[in-house]
């Protein structure tokens, strides 16, 4: 199956508009999950739990999460991590990050609407998490594009011995359609 190269994640990483579903295991182990902002810097996926968030708790008592971020159309990448996060800055430390949090916010609003949206807000507490990239697992896929074989859709594990995609590898996806 297509991987996405080290250049290709970062480019994927910081394109805008992108959420980020985190997953946290509750107190009970059961996998919450939560779609977020998020800043990719210096290797790092940052992100900015609020003070009461349940998955801030989460972190907390355990801090393996899974990260996911995909697109919904053509070539449908996907980044998959698994790791660690660490609270880099308490709740509470909210100015000594506060330009990170203006660029988290500038991914997905205009700039004075990112600056407006934390002037206005930050007077609710936060902390600053990162899940560092070299240290976890990761992930990567994508359709194939026209030049590259269609049996790459999937993991060699997943295809029977007969599959009509083995005998044909028609060329459906160009990569054009973003």
């Amino acid at each position: 199956m297509p991987k996405l190269t080290d250049t290709e994640i970062t480019q994927f990483l910081n394109e805008t508009g992108l959420l980020m579903d985190i997953a946290t295991l509750d107190s009970d182990g059961w996998p919450a999950v939560c779609p977020i902002w998020y800043v990719f810097e210096e290797g790092k996926i940052w992100f900015t739990p609020r003070q009461h968030s349940e998955w801030l708790a989460n972190i907390r008592r355990d801090s393996r999460v899974a990260l996911c971020i995909d697109e919904l159309g053509l070539p449908y990448r996907k980044v998959i991590v698994q790791g660690r996060a660490t609270i880099e800055h308490e709740v509470g430390n909210d100015d000594l990050w506060r330009d990170r949090y203006r660029r988290i916010s500038q991914r997905y609003l205009a700039k004075k609407d990112a600056n407006d949206y934390v002037d206005i807000t930050d007077d609710q507490p936060r902390a600053l998490c990162a899940v560092v990239l070299a240290d976890a697992e990761v992930k990567t896929w994508r359709m194939p594009l026209t030049d590259e074989k269609y049996q790459g859709i999937w993991a060699k594990r997943y295809w029977t011995k007969d599959a009509k995609a083995g005998q044909q590898a028609p060329a459906l996806f160009s990569g054009s359609e973003k």
